[in-house]
């Protein structure tokens, strides 16, 4: 199983960003994929979900609005577009397969400068 994250970066804030979350070695359509981030000091922190069977999303509510979560339609990579970043999404962006076993991957830095 491999989840690779992927465009992290240091921008400014109200900058945009794309992640990129390429997956593989596991029967997708059993899994959700979800992104989450960690801040320094500060627990993990759950952001969004899209589901492999119906393609459904879910978003935390403080991210709603600039946080977009996609997937393409080969199924072997899912995104995370983050609008007009502020400096408290300066974090470690992590994806993972959601399923009945959780996999994740090594992270992310995204820095946002005021």
């Amino acid at each position: 199983v491999q989840l690779v994250e992927s465009g992290g970066g240091l921008v400014q804030a109200g900058g945009s960003l794309t992640l990129s979350c390429a997956h593989s070695g596991f029967a997708f359509d059993d899994y959700d994929i979800a992104w989450i981030r960690q801040a320094p000091g500060k627990e993990r922190e759950g952001l969004s979900c899209i589901s492999s069977r119906d393609g459904s999303t879910y978003y935390k509510d403080s991210v709603k609005g600039r946080f977009t979560i996609s997937s393409d339609n080969a199924k072997t990579t899912v995104y995370l577009q983050i609008d007009d970043l502020k400096p408290e999404d300066t974090a470690v962006y992590y994806c993972g397969a959601v399923g009945l076993r959780e996999y994740w991957g090594q992270g992310t830095q995204v820095t946002v400068s005021s």
